[in-house]
């Protein structure tokens, strides 16, 4: 399936600017998705990124998050609602799949405990629409991410499939870190992706 003619179609079918919660991983993730999307959603962003470790790094991502927000401008809605740091929750989850390759079940693990937390908040808080950040990036694996937003979304709260880094989505979120002086990090937030 093409996620992003997916989407693109989605949008075009859009009568109303609709409610989106989009989990984001980072600032640079998120910024050329919010400009992709900004004219066509009222954008809650939601930092929650329990896989992060050290607990320094996830500050420095968070705060770089808020900073990113409030440089970029929207017409409609765009704010953030930042989740608790559970870094424990995450380590029972990959139990086992510690020692996994990155892109390995490990990080389906990861990937579909963010998605799961993103679409229950925004059932509970009655966004339209949930979605996430990660597809923009070349490492993440985009049918992984659109098949567990997918089998979890319902008729009152969908899942904006993706993927982001098409039409040059991770070029131009190089692009905006330059631009607004944003912090890059390195790896994709677990010590396990540190490593390697």
């Amino acid at each position: 399936m093409n996620y992003d003619k997916e989407m693109e179609n989605l949008i075009k079918t859009l009568d109303h600017v609709p409610t989106l919660l989009l989990h984001s991983c980072c600032a640079p993730c998120s910024s050329a998705v919010i400009e992709r999307l900004k004219d066509h959603f009222d954008i809650t962003i939601l930092y929650y990124n329990p896989n992060i470790e050290p607990k320094e790094e996830y500050d420095r991502r968070k705060e770089e998050q808020k900073r990113f927000l409030s440089k970029i401008k929207s017409a409609n809605r765009l704010n953030i609602i930042d989740a608790d740091y559970d870094n424990e929750r995450y380590k029972e989850l990959i139990k086992g799949h510690e020692d996994d390759e990155e892109r390995g079940p490990r990080c389906y693990i990861c990937y579909k405990n963010r998605i799961e937390y993103t679409k229950k908040k925004a059932q509970n808080l009655g966004y339209e629409f949930f979605g996430t950040t990660l597809s923009v990036s070349p490492y993440k694996l985009s049918s992984w991410i659109n098949e567990i937003g997918l089998n979890l979304e319902d008729e009152k709260t969908r899942f904006l499939v993706s993927d982001f880094k098409k039409r040059e989505g991770y070029k131009r979120s190089i692009e905006f870190s330059k631009i607004y002086g944003l912090y890059r990090q390195d790896y994709c937030g677990c010590i396990y992706s540190k490593k390697e």
